[in-house]
């Protein structure tokens, strides 16, 4: 097929357990191509595999996807004009196909007991074969003919008949021609009446008209089973893009199991912003893209083309979506990053029934933390001095035995200062500067450290003047006469 014509793209996971990173990156191009060539993103659930299904996880992938912005045109929760898009509700689309297949000499019936698929399987290690796979035992023979031989299943599967001159090599958008190893007899139609995934891939993809399939290079080894049941069945094959592997920084293939960022929702539950994580997934895809780090969907579908796809897996550096994520946060409003906040922290349970004076407490902080704030749920923990009440402060006692021998003069200094002051950061700053490191000889560095733990409680915080100013006069004398009390 041709590359310009209007792209029905899908991305097709299972609702097995949380969703993986592999499925946004997926989407992303997929939804990229759609809008790229005026086509449609679909999103179709593969739940044939009903031993493995999670409860829960479907949704979360609409949601994922959704809070991302990948959202799909066509879903089981959307609908849509070839529904259903649920594999499970489809099960009576596929039998007819394997019945065609089977009429045809495509395919055969095979009962051979899982027990005797497990001793083929070993003996065949055992021998150390080149070639691997189903014998054949069953091809041919009758039911009755099967039956009187060992190993015998009295349901049976239906298995392809891959021909002796199979397609092992395939045009590929992305990465040119590719070659593919030699398929065995695969199993098509389970015992239970489920299609496995390359039959129902192939039929859903065709009845749903998805013109590019694009999917991870795993899938490379499965495409010539995938254009055999495509030739059989007269249908004109789709264009295929096999993207590259995420990897972890050791190279390996990223999985949930060692990496908790593979999972989809990690991201959320870690205050990334859902723009930052698009726009990584995009560099991951377009790898060594340096010119254009930062960039909106919008400005990825315009440039978009499937010649700028590395092939080599890209690295998952989650450094570079950190420094992402704080250029994403520090281009926000103070207003709009105060809501991102508090919405993240009511959401996680990290802050419970704010009040209106909690709420306008952060408003006024968030620009002493915006330039070098990184994650979401990083942000009130470094402003929850700012937020709780000067009783409920807390000082570790072994911060204040390690104040300096001077901490009592400074403080009394200090309060001296912010009974008169006028009280903007600018002015506390100059006047405390004036009394305690010009007046005093104190070096700077030294000079606002016990200042810094009475009105924190902590030895390093945000910024100390412009503290001092939304924490309002009161709460600043309270705090540090509090401190200057206990030394």
């Amino acid at each position: 097929m041709t590359t310009d014509a209007p792209a029905r793209t899908r991305v097709a996971p299972s609702p097995t357990g949380d969703p993986h990173v592999g499925t946004a990156f997926m989407a992303l191009f997929d939804l990229a191509w759609a809008r790229k060539t005026g086509g449609q993103f679909v999103l179709r659930i593969e739940d044939t595999d009903q031993n493995r299904l999670v409860a829960g996880s479907e949704q979360q992938i609409y949601d994922s996807l959704d809070w991302l912005g990948l959202s799909p045109d066509e879903s089981p929760a959307k609908g849509g004009p070839y529904a259903p898009y649920k594999q499970s509700q489809r099960l009576e689309t596929y039998r007819p196909f394997v019945e065609q297949l089977v009429a045809d000499g495509h395919a055969y019936y095979c009962w051979c007991s899982s027990e005797r698929l497990a001793e083929l399987r070993e003996e065949q290690n055992r021998q150390k074969l080149s070639t691997t796979g189903y014998d054949r035992l069953c091809y041919g023979k009758t039911r009755e003919e099967r039956a009187a031989l060992p190993g015998f299943s009295e349901t049976p599967v239906v298995r392809m008949l891959i021909p002796d001159d199979a397609p092992l090599e395939f045009d590929d958008i992305i990465r040119g021609s590719v070659k593919a190893p030699r398929p065995d007899d695969q199993v098509i139609l389970k015992a239970d009446g489920f299609p496995t995934y390359h039959l129902a891939v192939v039929v859903d993809d065709h009845l749903m008209g998805i013109n590019t399939v694009v999917r991870g290079e795993e899938w490379i080894s499965s495409t010539p089973k995938h254009i055999l049941l495509y030739r059989w069945l007269g249908w004109e094959l789709p264009a295929f893009a096999h993207m590259p592997l995420l990897r972890n920084t050791d190279k390996s293939k990223i999985s949930k199991r060692k990496n908790p960022a593979a999972r989809l929702m990690w991201f959320k539950e870690q205050g990334y912003l859902p723009e930052a994580v698009r726009n990584f997934l995009q560099l991951l895809g377009y790898a060594g893209d340096e010119e254009h780090e930062v960039s909106t969907f919008e400005e990825f579908v315009e440039n978009f083309s499937w010649s700028k796809v590395n092939t080599v897996g890209p690295i998952f550096d989650l450094k570079k979506l950190d420094w992402l994520n704080g250029a994403y946060l520090r281009s926000l409003s103070a207003d709009d990053l105060a809501d991102q906040i508090a919405a993240f922290a009511s959401d996680t349970g990290q802050w419970v029934d704010p009040n209106d004076e909690q709420l306008a407490v952060l408003r006024q902080a968030v620009p002493i933390i915006q330039e070098r704030l990184v994650l979401l749920k990083d942000a009130l923990p470094q402003l929850d001095y700012l937020l709780e009440s000067d009783a409920n402060l807390v000082i570790e006692p072994t911060t204040v035995s390690e104040l300096p021998d001077n901490a009592a003069e400074i403080l009394d200094a200090a309060i001296e200062v912010t009974g008169s002051v006028d009280f903007d950061a600018a002015s506390i700053q100059a006047d405390l500067r004036e009394k305690i490191v010009d007046g005093m000889g104190i070096k700077p560095k030294f000079a606002f450290g016990p200042i810094r733990i009475a009105i924190s409680g902590r030895k390093v915080s945000p910024p100390l003047f412009e503290s001092m100013e939304i924490l309002g006069r009161d709460s600043s004398l309270t705090r540090l006469r509090s401190l200057r009390a206990q030394i």
